[in-house]
């Protein structure tokens, strides 16, 4: 019967709308200088995103009001 349940869960779940989070570019100043919506399963996809707009800017990922991780710019290289 478990097995039953967790079929129709994942059959419900495939037209799930994923999750939106914002990357948020940060200038020389500490300000932002840009946003950039991101829709991703998890936090984890969210992060390897985010972590492709670290050009020149940190980026700060950010779930709502929960921040989840920051990128400077020396960490991306």
């Amino acid at each position: 019967m478990a097995a039953v349940a967790w079929a129709a869960i994942a059959e419900v779940m495939k037209g799930a709308p994923m999750h939106a989070y914002r990357a948020y570019l940060i200038g020389w100043n500490g300000h932002i200088v840009h946003r950039v919506d991101i829709e991703c399963d998890d936090d984890e996809a969210a992060k390897e995103r985010a972590k492709l707009l670290v050009d020149g800017h940190d980026v700060e990922l950010w779930d709502g009001g929960r921040k989840i991780t920051e990128f400077k710019m020396a960490m991306a290289q």
